[in-house]
């Protein structure tokens, strides 16, 4: 896989070596991928105030090889709820539905996300994801999300 680089604004980018794109022997790319890109919401799901009607969402979905197979999180929906313990539980309930497809696709053994307050408006995910036998190496980080 491609390596992505990820700056201070948590915006993705393609990573350069000396000969040029750079690539990823670790599942980090994978995970990167599939959290800060933005799942469709549910129909059920609250859109942030000021979204308007925009679900979001990546048009490939619509290609996908296996029905249901979405790409992204649903972070964003977060983006402007208070701190409370619901939020928290709703974070890592996305981030670990974001990153369920590296199980099924037998590319991680587990994947493990905790979420937690750092500060006014600014809340920070620690994720694992172990990597299954045989497949690329794991990744262990921290996403700082808000404010």
């Amino acid at each position: 896989m491609l390596a992505l680089t990820l700056d201070p604004n948590y915006d993705l980018d393609l990573a350069l070596d000396t000969s040029g794109l750079a690539s990823d022997a670790t599942l980090e790319s994978a995970a990167l991928m599939s959290l800060l890109c933005d799942a469709r919401a549910l129909s059920d799901d609250p859109l942030p105030a000021g979204a308007g009607s925009d679900r979001r969402g990546w048009c490939g979905d619509a290609l996908a090889d296996q029905a249901g197979d979405r790409w992204g999180s649903r972070l964003w929906l977060l983006s402007r709820e208070k701190q409370l313990p619901e939020t928290l539980r709703r974070a890592e309930d996305y981030a670990n539905q974001a990153l369920a497809w590296l199980i099924t696709d037998g590319a991680a053994s587990a994947v493990s996300v905790q979420a937690s307050w750092a500060g006014v408006g600014r809340m920070v995910l620690a994720i694992k994801v172990t990597a299954a036998p045989g497949a690329p190496a794991g990744w262990t980080g921290t996403l700082s999300v808000g404010g």
